[in-house]
C-alpha cells in the first residue's frame, strides 16, 4: 500500500538520495489550493503554500534518510505523495540505530519551529497583516501546518513516526518481536480513538484507515518475527555480520513464485520454481550475504 517509484517522477539526487513525486501528489495539489483559496486574494498564494508545505515534507524525509545513512545504513529513496512523503530508509537492525533513524525526521520539524517562530514575529512587528496580509497569513499558516505536522506525526500510531519511536524505546527491553507487537497494538487503539474525532473530516479518515492497515501488517510481521526468534538456530552456522545462527524453518520467501522455504535446507534452491538464490539476508541483523559465507564455525 505504501507508494513506490514506479509511476513516479524523479525530482532530483542529493547525497545519493532520489526523490520521486507520486502522480497522484498533482489531484491533491488541486485540490488543497481550492480548499485554502478562500483564505487568500489570489490562488498563487494558495500554491506557494503548497510549495512550502511540499518543502517541510521533504525536508524531513531526508532527515530520516541521512540519519540511517549516519548509522550504517541504506537510505536511497524518497517518494512523495498524498499523505506526505516515505522515506524507504534500511538502518541496521539496533534499537539505537532504528531510534536515530526514525526520530531525526520529527527533529527537523522540531528545529523548524524556531524559525518559523522568528519570521511569524518579524512579520508581525512589521505590520504585515496590515500590509502584506496575503504574506503575513502564509507565514502563519506555514509555522502552524509545520507545528501540525510535528504534532500528529508523533501520534503512537505505527507506522508514524510516533509508533515506530514507541517500537524503538521499547526494543530496548523486550526485543524487537515483542516491541513491534506492542506498537502495531496501541496503533490500532489509537487509530480507533482518532476515527471517533476525524468522522467528519475525509482527510483524516483517509490516514486513519491508511494506518489502520500499516497496524494490521506490523502486528502479522510481529507474529512471524516471534516464530523466528522461537526457531531452533542452523547448526554450526553464522550470519558473517551478527555472528547469529538462521532459524531452522521456511521463513524466507522465493521473490519468483512466492513460496516460503528454507533456505539453508535447499541450498538456496526455491523448492517450488526451482530459482537459486545465492545472496541470503539475514533473520537477525537484516544484512545480506553469499550463502556459502554463512560458514560453519570453527571449534
Amino acid at each position: 500500500m505504501l507508494p513506490n517509484p514506479k509511476g513516479s517522477i524523479h525530482l532530483f539526487k542529493f547525497q545519493g538520495v532520489n526523490v520521486y513525486l507520486h502522480w497522484s501528489w498533482f489531484l491533491i495539489l488541486l485540490y488543497r489550493i481550492n480548499l485554502s483559496g478562500g483564505a487568500y486574494s489570489s490562488l498563487v498564494w494558495s500554491a506557494w503554500q503548497c510549495v512550502v508545505l511540499f518543502a517541510i515534507v521533504t525536508l524531513h524525509e531526508f532527515g530520516h534518510a541521512l540519519a540511517c545513512r549516519s548509522v550504517g545504513g541504506r537510505a536511497d529513496q524518497i517518494v512523495l505523495w498524498p499523505l506526505g512523503g516515505v522515506a524507504y530508509v534500511d538502518p541496521p537492525q539496533r534499537p539505537g540505530a532504528t531510534l536515530w533513524s526514525i526520530a531525526a525526521g520529527p527533529l527537523v520539524n522540531v528545529l523548524l519551529v524556531p524559525v518559523f517562530s522568528i519570521c511569524w514575529l518579524f512579520a508581525s512587528r512589521a505590520n504585515l497583516d496590515n500590509s502584506s496580509p496575503d504574506l503575513y497569513l502564509l507565514i502563519k499558516n506555514v509555522w502552524a501546518i509545520n507545528l501540525g505536522l510535528l504534532c500528529f506525526n508523533m501520534l503512537p500510531i505505527y507506522p508514524l513516526d510516533g509508533g515506530q519511536i514507541l517500537r524503538s524505546l521499547l526494543w530496548y527491553w523486550v526485543g524487537p518481536a515483542r516491541s513491534l507487537l506492542v506498537a502495531s497494538t496501541t496503533g490500532m487503539v489509537a487509530v480507533g480513538v482518532l476515527l471517533v474525532f476525524a468522522i467528519r473530516t475525509p482527510w483524516l479518515v483517509l490516514i486513519a484507515v491508511f494506518a489502520l492497515v500499516q497496524c494490521w501488517g506490523g502486528l502479522q510481521y510481529a507474529r512471524r518475527m516471534a516464530r523466528i526468534e522461537a526457531a531452533p538456530r542452523q547448526a554450526g552456522l553464522a550470519c558473517p555480520s551478527c555472528g547469529k545462527a538462521p532459524p531452522v524453518g521456511e521463513f524466507w520467501v522465493c521473490a519468483r513464485c512466492r513460496r516460503q522455504f528454507d533456505i539453508f535446507g535447499n541450498q538456496g534452491v526455491c523448492p517450488g520454481c526451482g530459482v537459486n538464490f545465492n545472496l541470503v539476508r539475514c533473520m537477525e541483523c537484516g544484512q545480506t550475504h553469499p550463502i556459502h559465507s554463512f560458514v560453519r564455525e570453527q571449534g
